[in-house]
């Protein structure tokens, strides 16, 4: 069927795709610039003022003079802004507040300027261009799509629009796409996530759907329970369903169970966004890796992982990475930022252009007995093992167990299975020795009988969901952490095992 917005796409792809290309040659330059244009804007703000902006005139000057800070160290000049005081972080006030749940700091308010928005509706647009551009699939902007998101509602704080940054961005959908979106904002705005599925179900079943986006295991539950309606695969339900966009989490866990419910393989993109800004995304489906956005109102630092909780870290710029090295993720931005650990971990796998995973979160790690091990690790060590045996996993998370007593202590991993493997004690070994072979540290314990072998307990279909929605966080933008160092989750599991 003809369709104006599709035969219009492909030029506009053209051209947004030549001009990000451009960028990643430019990169470092691009760098540098928005640096210096950053502390130019902010140096009559209070932080600028705070930090002597006005003799900052290179990375080394800027380096000494703002420290690293997390969201507890910031929080008194959220409360400035909250207050009414204008020229706070950034000049003028921010034009929303991005409410998070922080894992310390309780509900996090993250500044997004009129300067900032830009970088939060383009990247994803970007995404979606250089896909067009790249496969020739202009189709899909024909049809039906759907972002799994947040609530639109929006309430005030200190007099400024605050909610889930997906509920913001909602509301700067281009007009020419929003005859295509779906759910209703009747049903966007349902608060309970179960209530909102069902509703979200009903609208879209009989659509033509050729996008649908979303965090992946929320995506799983939302194609589950069309499944279970339907009786039919995905692919035959929706036959034009052709772009998946999920981000979030490490996609490889889900892949293949999603695949299979959809029942072909179909093309998919990977955002790496957040309320702090959007950071990377896939710019292509040949090449390995996220495209970090080095030409949107940020300006990136990366810290080596094993440094971050020393008093002086090492603090390098773009040009200073190296391929394969695990660093903790810093920003400065146009949103009045500066110096914030995100608190992801990345690796680039490219310098050329600058492309990389996510590796992890950095308070998300288990190191009990000093094994550091982090969230990368116990993907691949469980990945492989089900690859090797054809097994689909659901969900999982991995706690220590520290009992008295040498050799006692273990790894206590929770898995949801969709298929289980025939001898589990077989699965557990291989496990244990990807996680060995990964990890030097916890290698060494298990060979020095300081910790004995990982143990695996069975969720029961559905735990996860059930154990999330006990603790009032199913759906929207809430996801299950790979790892803790604590106690909680597990314990909290122990009510949904098999």
């Amino acid at each position: 069927m003809f369709d104006i917005k599709s035969l219009f796409a492909k030029p506009f792809a053209n051209i947004i795709y030549k001009q990000i290309k451009k960028d990643m040659q430019h990169a470092v330059a691009n760098q540098n610039t928005i640096l210096n244009n950053i502390v130019k804007q902010a140096k009559n703000t209070t932080f600028g003022k705070d930090h002597h902006f006005e003799n900052i005139h290179s990375y080394q000057e800027f380096n000494k003079a703002v420290p690293i800070r997390d969201y507890e160290q910031i929080k008194n000049y959220i409360e400035q802004i909250k207050e009414g005081k204008q020229n706070v972080l950034w000049k003028g006030v921010p034009i929303y507040f991005a409410k998070t749940s922080g894992t310390t700091s309780g509900v996090k308010y993250i500044p997004i300027t009129k300067d900032s928005i830009p970088n939060h509706i383009n990247t994803a647009r970007n995404a979606l261009l250089c896909y067009m551009a790249e496969t020739n699939n202009t189709s899909f902007v024909s049809g039906k799509m759907i972002f799994l998101s947040g609530s639109p509602t929006l309430e005030r704080i200190g007099n400024i629009p605050t909610g889930r940054l997906s509920g913001i961005v909602n509301h700067h959908v281009p007009k020419y796409l929003r005859t295509n979106q779906l759910p209703s904002y009747e049903t966007n705005c349902i608060e309970d996530w179960e209530t909102k599925l069902e509703a979200i179900v009903n609208e879209t079943i009989d659509k033509n759907m050729t996008l649908i986006s979303g965090i992946p295991p929320w995506m799983q539950m939302y194609f589950d329970k069309l499944v279970e309606r339907s009786n039919k695969k995905i692919a035959e339900l929706f036959p034009n369903f052709s772009v998946m966009v999920q981000g979030g989490v490490n996609f490889e866990p889900y892949k293949a169970k999603l695949f299979e419910t959809i029942g072909k393989r179909i093309d998919y993109i990977e955002l790496f966004p957040a309320s702090e800004g959007f950071f990377a995304f896939q710019d292509s489906q040949k090449e390995e890796g996220l495209l970090l956005n080095t030409n949107s109102g940020i300006f990136f630092e990366f810290i080596p992982a094993s440094e971050i909780f020393n008093e002086n870290p090492t603090r390098l710029s773009l040009q200073e990475v190296e391929v394969g090295v695990n660093y903790a993720l810093i920003i400065n931005s146009n949103a009045g930022l500066w110096g914030y650990n995100i608190g992801d971990t990345v690796k680039f796998v490219s310098t050329n252009p600058y492309r990389l995973i996510v590796s992890g979160r950095i308070k998300h790690f288990i190191s009990a007995f000093g094994e550091h091990v982090i969230g990368e690790e116990v993907e691949y060590a469980l990945l492989e093992a089900a690859k090797e045996e054809n097994i689909k996993i659901t969900e999982f998370t991995v706690a220590p167990n520290v009992v008295q007593g040498k050799g006692k202590s273990f790894h206590e991993w929770f898995i949801e299975f969709e298929n289980e493997p025939t001898i589990m004690q077989n699965f557990i070994e291989k496990v244990d020795n990807n996680l060995r072979k990964k990890n030097v540290y916890y290698d060494d314990l298990i060979k020095g009988n300081i910790l004995q072998k990982l143990q695996i307990n069975k969720v029961r279909k559905n735990g996860f969901i059930d154990y999330m929605k006990s603790i009032g966080k199913l759906g929207g933008q809430n996801k299950v952490p790979r790892l803790s160092n604590d106690r909680k989750i597990a314990d909290g599991l122990k009510n949904f095992l098999e």
